[in-house]
């Protein structure tokens, strides 16, 4: 719709084009192709406008968006299931608040921010970052102001030592292994006192229960595998990834690795394993049923004093506190 100031200068324009059109053919023609490309391009650009960032690997699908809810994964993701209940988000914010002393926290992946919503009802000044531009702008509604697109490739934006706590959930395995020191160092460029990650892993844990190679490894590998023994601590080729029925590795993981191998390129990046405060949380989430799903991991920054892991509540549990979701499948890709 053209503006009433501009009307009468445009009716002058289309009266002038017309008669000149009117004369001459070529012209006439010129125009009308003009008047094609025109359109095209402002409908063109009016779907551009509509249409959501691209997002690569992580745009609307990967979260769900024109799926079918009741089970149809398609190799993406298990987000057309997932909400603050599915993922478990009260039950991790619980974990954390209780045994790590954090006044500011970090999610790094945080997706639609279910974590950064339950820890700030908690009273911490959470905040998050995922690379997905979908899942920042689809925000839970506590979440909401309080994430923003970051990724740890390129720098996130926040102050070098800015956050007590920073959680990395079931995020770092889909980074190439070449990528994984780069994005170890810059956790621990922003993390002031202690780093929470949950890491699909194998082998020997020294707090919980033990990894596997089931659902992680092609089937076809699993004996080579296991039949490695405890020294191998990978990470295992991508050709012996597991596929799904497509070809594309499983939820997108590209770094399958063992407790061991995690553990050391976490101490390369400037880490110090907590493995008593890890069993405190495996401890707490047994009531749950989660302990054989989360392979997880606390590391302090070096010099970080213990009243820092001091629990709080030490007398109640979660399932006192109604936390106790089971949830077969925790692990949303």
């Amino acid at each position: 719709m053209v503006s009433p100031r501009l009307a009468p200068g445009v009716d002058r324009v289309r009266r002038g084009l017309a008669a000149a059109a009117a004369a001459s053919p070529g012209l006439r023609r010129v125009l009308a192709v003009a008047g094609r490309e025109l359109s095209q391009a402002a409908e063109a650009g009016r779907r551009d406008a509509a249409r959501e960032p691209d997002d690569g690997d992580y745009g609307g699908r990967y979260f769900g968006e024109g799926r079918d809810p009741s089970g149809d994964r398609q190799g993406l993701s298990g987000y057309a299931t997932y909400d603050r209940v599915s993922s478990n988000a009260d039950i991790a914010a619980y974990l954390l608040w209780r045994n790590v002393r954090a006044e500011r926290s970090l999610d790094v992946g945080c997706a639609r921010g279910y974590l950064v919503e339950a820890l700030r009802e908690l009273g911490v000044d959470a905040r998050g970052c995922d690379v997905s531009t979908y899942a920042v702008t689809h925000a839970a509604p506590g979440a909401r102001g309080f994430v923003a697109v970051g990724d740890l490739a390129s720098g996130l934006p926040f102050a070098d030592g800015h956050f007590d706590l920073v959680t990395t959930l079931e995020i770092l395995e889909h980074l190439d292994p070449a990528e994984v020191p780069g994005a170890l160092a810059e956790l621990r460029r922003v993390c002031r006192v202690a780093l929470y990650a949950t890491i699909p892993s194998f082998g020997v844990s020294v707090s919980g229960p033990h990894g596997h190679f089931e659902g992680k490894v092609r089937p076809e590998r699993l004996d080579h595998y296991r039949s490695l023994g405890d020294d191998f601590e990978g990470p295992v080729p991508e050709a012996d990834l597991a596929v799904d029925a497509d070809g594309h590795l499983i939820e997108g993981h590209r770094t399958i690795a063992s407790f061991g191998w995690w553990t050391a390129r976490f101490a390369e990046a400037g880490f110090e394993r907590r493995a008593d405060v890890e069993r405190r949380l495996y401890a707490d989430i047994e009531p749950a049923g989660l302990a054989p799903f989360w392979n997880l991991y606390l590391f302090a920054v070096p010099g970080t004093p213990d009243d820092r892991f001091e629990p709080r509540e030490p007398g109640r549990s979660l399932a006192e506190l109604g936390l106790v979701h089971p949830l077969l499948d925790a692990d949303p890709g």
